[in-house]
């Protein structure tokens, strides 16, 4: 059997080990080296050429986001994740990291009670990333070079063929609902920045992200293009060209009174082993709006959205998904689109056209049907 090779960078020698021995847990992952910075990861990528690399942030000579920017530069495209900590410094840390060119993240356990406890989180959250990223290795060639199937970390041909649903008729929409996991910080920030206007209904994401991290995603996302982006809070009337993303740890829902729509925050349990779910968002937009939805599933592992896809679709909306060359894993999307949900299969970058063409078709309707 092929194995998945791993290459640990981090300065601690504890870290390393203990990353080093979560992953050795798994027979299809093997750690072919190690190294204290960035500077060193750079000599042995070239050495080693291996399928992934795990990358700390604070180090000394070179720290992780340097090393990201350098790797890329010198054209290597494996998967690179994150080893960070859940601070605002590290969540701001790992956010330039993933505009630099890394792939995903994983936080360093904290308030844990054993090293057994610290080996068992280090391999639950990133053994699934890890074979998320790099895909099945078929075969190995010279220099340690694979034949695995790669991340689109560059735009590469759609791999996988399925069918779209025929798309529906010109239907209201009074809301925008987005879900996105592994490689949607950048494919948000892509979107946001390519709208050439104010979205003329309220946006609703939910982001695979942890507490802190999603606060400083929504801050950099409000600097990037005509909408304004915020962390959701608890009871916030819901407005035009306002984009509400869901804060870390929390669902997402939505709640009518009267005229008056609001967001609202639960604690309820994981769905899909995600918290905030969403699924969870979606089924409320489709309780609250009913067909009257534009939902639109990006980058992501998993199948988070398949669920409340199928509930969109029944209510009569439309639903959009990103395609697989564009993304960094087609799971959610690809769970959406494999399942028969998908209206529209696209790149990236025709996302942002395609949302503003719906929503002014959308209003045109709206606009001839006073007249009927």
């Amino acid at each position: 059997m092929t194995r998945i090779r791993v290459l640990v960078v981090d300065d601690s020698v504890v870290v390393r080990r203990l990353v080093t021995d979560a992953l050795s847990r798994d027979p299809e992952i093997e750690v072919v080296g190690v190294a204290a910075n960035g500077k060193l990861a750079q000599s042995k990528v070239a050495q080693l050429a291996p399928d992934l690399v795990t990358m700390d942030i604070e180090m000394p000579e070179m720290d992780g986001i340097e090393a990201v920017r350098a790797l890329r530069r010198s054209g290597h495209r494996m998967p690179i994740v994150m080893f960070s900590t859940l601070t605002e410094r590290g969540a701001s840390a790992t956010l330039d990291a993933l505009v630099a060119g890394a792939q995903d993240y994983v936080t360093k356990p904290a308030n844990v009670g054993s090293v057994q406890e610290s080996l068992a989180q280090v391999a639950d959250n990133l053994i699934p990333k890890i074979k998320a990223l790099v895909g099945p290795v078929r075969s190995r060639g010279p220099l340690g070079t694979t034949t695995a199937a790669r991340p689109a970390v560059l735009p590469t041909p759609a791999r996988t063929r399925v069918a779209v649903r025929p798309e529906p008729a010109s239907h209201p929409v009074r809301a925008v609902v987005v879900g996105s996991s592994t490689g949607g910080p950048e494919a948000l920030s892509k979107l946001l920045a390519a709208l050439t206007t104010p979205p003329s209904v309220p946006v609703l994401v939910v982001q695979h992200m942890p507490p802190v991290f999603t606060r400083q995603l929504a801050a950099r996302l409000d600097r990037l293009g005509p909408a304004h982006v915020v962390e959701a809070e608890d009871g916030t009337e819901l407005r035009p060209g306002t984009v509400h993303v869901a804060p870390g740890d929390r669902h997402l829902e939505l709640h009518r009174r009267g005229d008056v729509l609001r967001t609202v925050l639960t604690d309820g349990p994981p769905v899909n082993y995600c918290r905030p779910s969403v699924d969870v968002l979606f089924r409320s937009a489709v309780r609250v709006f009913g067909g009257d939805l534009l939902a639109v599933v990006l980058t992501g592992m998993g199948a988070d959205g398949r669920t409340g896809c199928e509930d969109v679709v029944g209510a009569g909306g439309t639903v959009l998904v990103q395609d697989e060359a564009t993304s960094v894993v087609w799971g959610m999307p690809g769970a959406v689109a494999t399942a028969g949900f998908a209206h529209r299969i696209l790149p990236l970058m025709e996302v942002a056209p395609t949302i503003e063409r719906v929503l002014a078709e959308a209003h045109a309707g709206e606009r001839s049907s006073r007249w009927v």
